[in-house]
């Protein structure tokens, strides 16, 4: 599947909570990660999405937020997938920063150079992925 979502990550259907309107869908990825998406009840049904099943998360850059130290604080984003900073490139507006999340998986965020400098965002640096529910785009294979 080509997309323009830089994060593309595949995963078993672990769970699925009905909703009259939309669905809360948990996938785990191929490191154990959990990661939730909400799609509306049309979306489930039409794409078939079933506990057992497979799906293809989508995820664009821009939507991620990077973290640095989120302890004490809670947030309603349902997905908080912590990792380590493999590779900063720096822009003249927007910095990609890429997240090894393990098992080989990386994500990667689009963040003004502003919050990368603030953050002093550096490979090795242990930091938090953070997006909500409804950044995720749920697909299968037709």
């Amino acid at each position: 599947m080509k997309t323009s979502a830089r994060n593309q990550f595949s995963g078993k259907i672990k769970s699925i909570k009905h909703g009259p309107v939309t669905s809360e869908i948990t996938l785990v990825l191929e490191n154990g990660a959990e990661l939730v998406a909400t799609v509306t009840e049309e979306s489930c049904r039409e794409l078939g999405l079933a506990e057992g099943g497979i799906a293809t998360a989508l995820i664009k850059a821009g939507n991620i937020i990077v973290a640095t130290d989120l302890h004490p604080m809670k947030l309603s984003a349902r997905n908080q997938l912590n990792g380590q900073i493999t590779h900063v490139e720096r822009g003249a507006v927007n910095s990609i920063v890429s997240v090894d999340i393990s098992g080989g998986l990386i994500l990667t965020a689009g963040i003004t150079m502003q919050s990368t400098e603030t953050l002093d965002l550096h490979p090795g640096q242990s930091v938090t992925a953070i997006f909500k529910a409804g950044s995720v785009i749920l697909g299968v294979v037709a």
